[in-house]
């Protein structure tokens, strides 16, 4: 074991704390990093070195970090009512002002417009709600026969046990004895993996499509409840979509009275340049779960937004069944919702999706010229979103062997060169702060320039 100080930071959070998608065997090793301080779109570690966070914490941190103006209002609103329930009847002034305001801003839904807001603690818990309320809605029309959710391999919904089960991850089912029976997974859009030689993006589409529908054909329509998906797919590797994909995707659904869940927990608030990953892919979602941005990650916070004709057959439901029998203490804590509602004021205040169409395409030409990399075989992107694949050879589009462990190796180097990314295999991901500026984007693909040389190196001599 790795000999760590007595009484220090890292020997006391061995000593007591279990972390989520951590190798728990080798923390027991090894230790934490401790971050210390956050400044602008970089952290500081417990030694003082500096890393530039390319990955917005967990996808999240959209204003970067120690945000003065989003302290004050929770503060006050602590002094004035630093918590009450949503339960029973009951509400409070910053989740009423926040639900108005989501509701202003929400993309089309699926028949009209988003109808209502039902507030949650987390991204996983929003997903996992949507889920629940398909099954809700399906019961209250007279079809609760309908049951099985369709998610698509590789996406992430969460680690709440139906969202994960909707997540085509089995590194997270293992050990668990998910997914539930209920659960199926579809092809995942990975044009550069996939797609035939030869194959356009649109016919590509129109496969998966078509995979879609077969899947839910040979379920059952009458048994199929919901599809849930990510705009762009973030922990399955910063993935956007072919051309013609969501258009088809959408059709399937619609012809089989299938839901449409619209999972926007990364991609909400401008990460694509648009409010709404779905503005951004012409989507119509019955159901759209966001969170992360929504507090510029500064405060736990999820919503599930609701179109008119789930509402109504929960309100039908609740005229037979009574209570609607579902909630969370927190949810709709009125100092989550009053730093949400600050923080959706900063965006406007500051032209977010303006500056997010500036500099988004400045990061994507910057990203792209990496594609020259021996090392790179894919770069994609879109907004302040971007990934690259890294391949053995990349001309036969042969990746690395798994035991290789290339990404792992990527990231240890990553961090010799203050830069923190998300790696997923041996794809980097990243989604900075979206207050970057182009300057940052230049010293961010630097990092990542030198990164991807030294990988190449030890790979070389290994």
């Amino acid at each position: 074991m790795t000999h760590l100080a007595a009484n220090s930071v890292q020997a006391r959070d061995v000593a007591s704390i279990v972390h989520p998608q951590t190798n728990l065997a080798l923390h027991l090793e090894q230790g934490p990093a401790v971050f210390t301080k956050g400044e602008g779109i970089y952290v500081t570690d417990d030694a003082g070195t500096r890393f530039l966070d390319a990955a917005a914490g967990l996808w999240c941190a959209s204003l970067g970090y120690a945000n003065e103006r989003l302290a004050r209002v929770a503060y006050e609103q602590m002094r004035t009512l630093g918590y009450y329930h949503l339960y029973r009847h009951t509400t409070n002034e910053p989740g009423v002002d926040l639900a108005e305001r989501l509701l202003r801003i929400a993309p089309p839904a699926y028949g009209g417009n988003m109808s209502k807001v039902l507030f949650q603690c987390s991204g996983s818990e929003a997903n996992d709600t949507a889920i629940k309320l398909a099954w809700y809605y399906h019961a209250a029309i007279g079809k609760p026969e309908k049951r099985k959710i369709i998610g698509r391999r590789g996406g992430y919904h969460g680690s709440t046990s139906a969202a994960i089960s909707a997540s085509g991850k089995p590194e997270m089912h293992v050990g668990f004895g998910l997914p539930f029976a209920d659960f199926r997974h579809t092809e995942m859009p990975h044009p550069y993996r996939n797609r035939a030689e030869g194959e356009t993006e649109a016919a590509y589409a129109t496969r998966l499509a078509d995979a879609l529908e077969a899947m839910i054909l040979a379920e059952g329509p009458d048994t199929v409840a919901a599809f849930i998906a990510e705009p762009v797919m973030g922990a399955g590797g910063g993935l956007t979509p072919p051309e013609t994909y969501w258009e088809k995707i959408q059709a399937v659904l619609r012809r089989h009275e299938v839901l449409f869940i619209a999972d926007e927990v990364i991609c909400g608030f401008g990460r694509t340049g648009s409010m709404w990953g779905s503005e951004t892919y012409g989507l119509t979602p019955d159901m759209l779960s966001c969170a992360k941005a929504l507090s510029a990650g500064m405060q736990p916070i999820s919503a599930v937004l609701i179109n008119e004709r789930v509402f109504q057959a929960m309100v039908s439901a609740s005229r037979t069944l009574g209570s609607f029998a579902h909630g969370f203490t927190y949810a709709g804590h009125p100092v989550t919702t009053a730093v949400a509602l600050e923080t959706l004021k900063i965006y406007e205040e500051m032209d977010m999706l303006g500056h997010v169409r500036r500099v988004g395409p400045y990061l994507q030409a910057a990203m792209g010229r990496l594609a020259a990399h021996p090392l790179v075989g894919d770069v994609r992107g879109v907004g302040m979103l971007c990934a690259l694949e890294m391949m053995a050879d990349k001309a036969s589009r042969t990746p690395f062997d798994p035991a290789r462990k290339v990404g792992a190796m990527a990231d240890a180097h990553a961090r010799r060169h203050g830069l923190i990314a998300r790696f997923i295999g041996d794809r980097i991901a990243v989604s900075p702060p979206l207050i970057m500026t182009e300057a940052e984007v230049d010293d961010m693909v630097a990092r990542l320039r030198a990164t991807l040389d030294d990988t190449a190196a030890e790979l070389h001599h290994r």
